[in-house]
């Protein structure tokens, strides 16, 4: 045998031992690879917590995402479709509605089978794929998928029909294009329902979890990214944002939109389809939704505006001097402004029907003490109000000992003066409650004191108290403080430059 001939046979073994493991290697890869897909895929068994449950507890735990459309917060106001229809559903049912943000889809589903979590209310599609984890409620929308895609660089200046040469119009034209979606959308599925009705590929990228449909919109506007395919509602109410995408390209039939929550949760399933059944009938479903898919104008400077939980850049333009304030004062900045958002709307020429003024509706005698020149200048404003905080709390200081407690009394205070919470925690006492308790005890008391048995008890000093405004006062303050808790960090959010 020739050396050259001996060599190739040396060569061809090793060749073919180069591939023997090489495909062992992929074997074993996509062994590993099919057993970490099982165990992501893995339903968490749902807990055991129906509406009985959730009524004992009293609170309906819900899951959305911060998106212009869900949930989401402008100028200090909580707003969102989903949120409007929750809110309504919670209070005619007489539940706190506690509000968890997670734009992770997948995430999500876990949440609420976990416990975390009541309920799902983001813009869901209902798919074969998701009953099989999730009970889905009556629908409260229906809609068609769309192609997102821009229009091309010079649209303005072209005629319509040359517009239309540029854009892909069908799902034929789909194949070899490359698409980014959310990581267990329905569009996915959609797509490859798409490839195997056009007979041929198309590159799906799934994009993460937390990047929602918004987000990959947003791209196409920038052309980062050539298509996504989102709802056509929300599509249509982005279009308005972005006026260089088409979105007019259908991609499916109309689809029910749904929330979700845990299989054996029949009974909440049964009030909740009640419910949105009788106000889909009403007025005020089309206005809600209207609000948020048809008034575009309006939904468009909401969703561009830097003080938007979209941009996460500020609450307010008084951001930075609430912040300097509630340094001073040890105050935490996002429950100070959550006051003033109470007090004012943010509007420093604000003045009650008292003679209150200004972003904290502060009164002249404060404003005398605290030296204010001009009650109506946002700086002297905020800092004379959170001085008068401060005061607040010194003087519950050594009678409420727990401070986040103690807080509630000074935000009472502030809000009806601290004689009349003096007077409820003697009630309180006197009839066997805790004193030094809000929730449940004192501003229990606080609104009995506007019925004659009390508030003329021997025990009482300042008299009649119309009670159930400070009550709600304290509420809607401290939820909307955990409201901006979501969004805005102590520390680190952007502050925004007063005008």
């Amino acid at each position: 045998m020739s050396k050259r001939s001996s060599g190739t046979n040396k060569t061809y073994k090793i060749l073919l031992s180069l591939i023997i493991i090489s495909l062992f290697c992929l074997s074993c890869g996509q062994q590993n690879q099919s057993i970490n897909q099982e165990s992501v895929e893995q339903v968490v068994e749902p807990i055991n917590f129906d509406y009985a449950a959730i009524t004992k507890r009293g609170t309906l735990r819900v899951v959305v995402d911060n998106s212009t459309t869900s949930y989401f917060i402008y100028k200090g106001k909580t707003m969102g479709y989903e949120y409007e229809l929750l809110n309504r559903f919670a209070t005619e049912k007489g539940l706190d509605l506690e509000i968890l943000i997670n734009n992770n889809l997948e995430e999500a589903f876990e949440m609420v089978n976990n416990g975390e979590a009541d309920l799902i209310a983001y813009h869901l599609a209902i798919t074969k794929e998701r009953n099989e984890k999730v009970l889905f409620s009556e629908p409260h929308t229906t809609v068609r998928q769309v192609l997102v895609q821009s229009k091309p660089t010079n649209w303005r200046k072209m005629k319509l029909h040359e517009i239309e040469n540029e854009l892909i119009r069908s799902p034929l034209e789909l194949a070899h294009q490359t698409i980014h979606v959310r990581k267990a959308s329905s569009f996915s599925k959609r797509l490859q329902n798409i490839e195997d009705e056009i007979g041929d590929s198309i590159i799906v990228v799934e994009e993460p979890g937390s990047i929602d449909t918004e987000m990959l919109i947003n791209r196409v506007s920038k052309g980062e990214i050539d298509f996504t395919v989102a709802d056509e509602d929300v599509a249509l109410i982005n279009a308005t944002y972005y006026p260089q995408l088409d979105v007019k390209t259908p991609l499916s039939f109309p689809q029910n939109i749904a929330w979700a929550m845990r299989k054996n949760a029949p009974d909440l399933k049964s009030e909740i389809d009640s419910w949105l059944l009788s106000i889909k009938q009403k007025p005020d479903f089309r206005v809600i939704y209207n609000r948020y898919f048809k008034n575009n104008r309006s939904q468009r400077i909401r969703a561009q505006s830097e003080y938007s939980s979209i941009s996460k850049k500020a609450i307010s333009p008084y951001d930075d001097i609430i912040r300097d304030a509630a340094e001073e004062t040890h105050l935490d900045w996002r429950l100070l402004t959550a006051l003033i958002y109470q007090e004012s709307r943010f509007d420093p020429k604000s003045e009650s029907w008292m003679g209150a003024k200004g972003l904290m509706q502060v009164t002249d005698r404060v404003a005398d003490e605290y030296d204010v020149d001009n009650i109506f200048n946002p700086d002297q404003n905020v800092l004379a109000g959170t001085r008068h905080l401060q005061w607040l709390d010194a003087y519950w200081e050594d009678k409420i000992t727990d401070e986040d407690e103690r807080l509630k009394f000074v935000i009472g205070s502030y809000n009806v003066g601290h004689g009349h919470i003096l007077d409820a925690r003697k009630l309180t006492e006197k009839y066997g409650g805790d004193p030094n308790k809000w929730d449940g005890n004192v501003a229990d008391y606080l609104l009995l004191k506007s019925q004659e048995k009390y508030f003329t008890d021997p025990v009482v000093v300042y008299g009649y108290c119309r009670g159930r405004e400070p009550v709600n006062y304290v509420d809607n303050i401290f939820d909307r403080f955990d409201q901006y808790k979501l969004f805005f960090d102590k520390q680190e959010t952007e502050v925004a430059t007063s005008s």
